[in-house]
Formats: C-alpha cells, structure tokens, sequence
C-alpha cells in the first residue's frame, strides 16, 4: 500500500514554473503543503495560487541555488513558515548548449553552479530537516545523464554528474530512513529551451524539440509524485527516455555512430547554407 502524502511539506526549487510548477500542484492534490522557490518572484506567486487552489497551504520563497547563503535561508523559511520538511526537490536547472569548441569557461561554471553546485547545496542545507522527518531527498537530473549528443555537452556532463551524485547519495543514506530519489526524464513540454546560455528565459525563443515525442507537463508530474511516493531509487521516463537510456548504457557504439552521422550532416547543411 502506497504511504500517503496528506499533512507532509514538500519544498522545490524551480518551482515557478515548468515541471516544477506542475510537480508541485500534484504533490498539493495528494496532500502536501508545498513551499516553492526561484529567481522569478512573480511566477512563485502565481504557483502558490494553483497550489492554495487544491485546498493546500502554498509558499512562495525566493532562492537562488547558486547562492549557498541563499539557499540556506529558504530552508529555514519553509520550516518557519510550514513547521517541517518531508520531501525536497532539487528541480532548478536550464542547459547550455554549443560545440565545445565554442564554449567558454564563464558558460561551463554557470552550467554546474545551478545543475551542480546548486543541487549539492539543496542537497546540504536540507538534509538535516530531512533527518528528522525520515524524508525524501529528490533529484531531478535527465535522460541526457545517460547518453550524450552533439552540441549540448556541459548539459549532457552536468546532468552526468546528477545521476553519479545521486547514486552515490543513495548508497550513504541506506538504513537511515531517509530516501534519494533521482528522477530522469525524456522530452517533456517546459520552459528549458527557452532558457539562454545565461540562464535568461527567452519567451520569444521557438522550442527546437521533437514534439511528437514531448510529453504533456501534468503527465510528467504524476509519474514523477508516484516515483516520489514509492521512494525509487532512479526513475527514468519517458518511453523514447528509457529506450535512450538503455542505448547509452548498452550500446553506446550505436549512439555514437547515429549522433556522429547527425552531427556531420548539421554541419554541411550549415556550411551549405
């Protein structure tokens, strides 16, 4: 039987928007109260809104994970105002994108300050609440921590390294009580492509995603809470995600051959236009 979530505090960060939005509407709708953070104050508003729509208590608490004091202060926040933490979700991140070659240092340390540093640090200043409640400890990395593509290489080596943190998180809190779940998923509809190399969100900016392999953002958050409930250890969805992954495991040869012939044919086209 599923251990319900009624009277339990969830916080996630990214929660203004995107899958982050929606995760924390459904977490509200089985019983959370949910505290939720970001860059965007507008859009924490606008969050707390569909969470108190649920019957829920909302909270909106500016954080940014690439401020360690920052993120510190939001988890005192979300105890003051909830009382208690049960579930953290470290949900920030956006992706930088660009042939290696042309991408500098500057862009490579703000991919890992927010995907990375700014994980670990959720991960730091939560534990502890996390303890006394015998929580959950969420980590929202990608398909793209399995297998890599041309052209988004600090994306694909961030998110690596979300996976590997996750599975080794796993194995040092074993028997405690407190459980990691990291969660991978594939093409879902968000806000990310929109997100510059900066970390600026480009309304403007087309979703260049396959979107007949996107799946719908409410979907995504119902199989990610149920990921969550059951305390899995890695959760890897979509279909198209899972295929993917196992390919980057089990075949990487293949990914290589069919990305290499992706990229070589990108580049002739570029060239000849």
């Amino acid at each position: 039987m599923a251990e319900s979530l009624a009277g339990k505090v969830a916080w996630i960060t990214g929660g203004g928007s995107g899958l982050g939005l929606y995760l924390a509407v459904e977490l509200a709708r089985r019983g959370c109260d949910v505290a939720v953070s970001g860059r965007r104050v507008d859009r924490l508003a606008e969050a707390v809104a569909a969470i108190e729509a649920t019957g829920r208590r909302g909270y909106a608490v500016a954080c940014d994970v690439t401020d360690d004091a920052s993120v510190a202060a939001a988890v005192a926040e979300v105890v003051a105002k909830a009382g208690r933490l049960d579930i953290a979700v470290a949900n920030a991140g956006f992706g930088v994108g660009g042939r290696i070659e042309t991408v500098d240092a500057a862009a490579w340390r703000r991919q890992f300050e927010t995907n990375v540093v700014g994980l670990t640090s959720t991960i730091f200043h939560a534990m502890p609440e996390l303890r006394k409640t015998k929580g959950r400890m969420v980590l929202v990395g990608s398909v793209s921590g399995f297998v890599a593509s041309p052209g988004m290489a600090p994306y694909h080596a961030s998110k690596y390294a979300v996976r590997a943190i996750g599975q080794s998180l796993s194995m040092e809190l074993a028997g405690s009580g407190v459980s990691c779940t990291s969660i991978h998923p594939g093409f879902v509809a968000s806000e990310i492509a929109q997100v510059d190399n900066t970390g600026v969100f480009r309304p403007e900016v087309a979703d260049g995603r396959p979107a007949k392999l996107m799946w719908p953002t409410d979907r995504a958050a119902r199989v990610m809470a149920d990921a969550i409930v059951a305390r899995r250890r890695e959760f890897v969805f979509t279909f198209h995600g899972k295929v993917a992954a196992w390919l980057g495991m089990h075949a990487p040869w293949l990914v290589h051959a069919v990305a290499s012939r992706f990229a070589s044919n990108y580049r002739r086209r570029s060239l000849e236009g």
